[in-house]
C-alpha cells in the first residue's frame, strides 16, 4: 500500500467516523429537552459536541472530537 493509498483510506475513515458521530450526537440531542438543539446542531457542526458534553454524552463527544482532529490531520497530509 502506497502512502497516497494510506492517506486516502485514513481520510475516508476519519470522515465516515466524524459523520457517524455527528449523527449519533444529533439523535441523542433530539431525545432530550430542549428539542430545538438537535436541528441547530445538525447545521452548526461545533455545537453538537458542545451540547453533547453538557448532556453527558461523553463517548459520542470524544469520538466526534478525535475523528474531527484525525480528519484535519488527514486533510493536511493529503495536501502535501
Amino acid at each position: 500500500m502506497s502512502r497516497d493509498d494510506a492517506v486516502s483510506l485514513g481520510l475516508v475513515m476519519a470522515f465516515a467516523t466524524l459523520a457517524t458521530a455527528h449523527v449519533a450526537l444529533v439523535v441523542g440531542l433530539a431525545s432530550r429537552r430542549p428539542w430545538w438543539r438537535a436541528p441547530v446542531a445538525l447545521l452548526v457542526l461545533p455545537l453538537a459536541p458542545w451540547w453533547g458534553r453538557t448532556e453527558r454524552m461523553h463517548a459520542r463527544t470524544l469520538t466526534w472530537l478525535v475523528s474531527a482532529a484525525a480528519y484535519v490531520v488527514m486533510l493536511w497530509l493529503a495536501s502535501r
